[in-house]
């Protein structure tokens, strides 16, 4: 965990069970920001909010005048305004990497999630299946490395962990024969102390 930063006057407007807010909750946490975090729920109206976010949804970081509300745009935000430690690598073309595995984790996993998360029971069967093959066809990915295609903990692993801790929620059922370094790397993730420091109660009883 980043060492604590002075005293900020952020706010986030944070949705206790969306990962799209726990991620960037896991770059404040690992950057020791200090920030006000509002836990705003799907059906709520927040007035603040609303006038804040012409979306009137979370995430949603509030910077004194800066208003943002997309997540990787926080994120990357963040690791320029709090840049210890470093979330994201020094050189360009590894930078470029490391947003196009982001890119591809928004195009390809999350809307998987949503589909598990919203869509029919037939809908939602077949992205079960399709997030778990997926994840079982990366997992050797990490024989090589502690984290994503990486030494150190990155912005990328901030957008994999939140699926992650969600697994078991959303039904899927890893074969963790095939997947050990999968589960090793989940081990690792969910052992950080800035990924503790992140997660919200509601969050805490999905794996209780």
């Amino acid at each position: 965990m980043g060492v604590v930063a002075k005293r900020s006057s952020m706010t986030f407007y944070s949705g206790s069970d969306d990962h799209f807010s726990h991620r960037v909750r896991i770059v404040l946490a690992e950057k020791g920001v200090a920030v006000d975090i509002l836990d705003v729920s799907a059906d709520e109206h927040n007035a603040e909010l609303a006038d804040l976010n012409p979306y009137n949804s979370v995430p949603t970081l509030l910077d004194r005048d800066l208003v943002l509300y997309e997540s990787k745009v926080m994120m990357e935000y963040l690791d320029e305004r709090f840049p210890h430690p470093p979330l994201l690598p020094v050189y360009p073309v590894a930078r470029a990497q490391s947003r196009l595995w982001m890119h591809r984790i928004e195009r390809e996993w999350c809307p998987l999630v949503e589909q598990i998360q919203q869509g029919a029971k037939k809908d939602a069967d077949k992205a079960r299946k399709e997030l778990r093959e997926s994840l079982t066809g990366i997992s050797p990915i990490f024989e090589d490395m502690p984290y994503f295609m990486s030494e150190e903990f990155t912005l990328v692993d901030c957008c994999i962990a939140p699926i992650l801790w969600r697994l078991p929620i959303l039904g899927v059922e890893l074969p963790e024969k095939q997947v050990k370094p999968l589960m090793s790397y989940m081990e690792r993730v969910f052992a950080r102390d800035a990924f503790k420091v992140s997660l919200s109660e509601s969050e805490r009883e999905m794996r209780s």
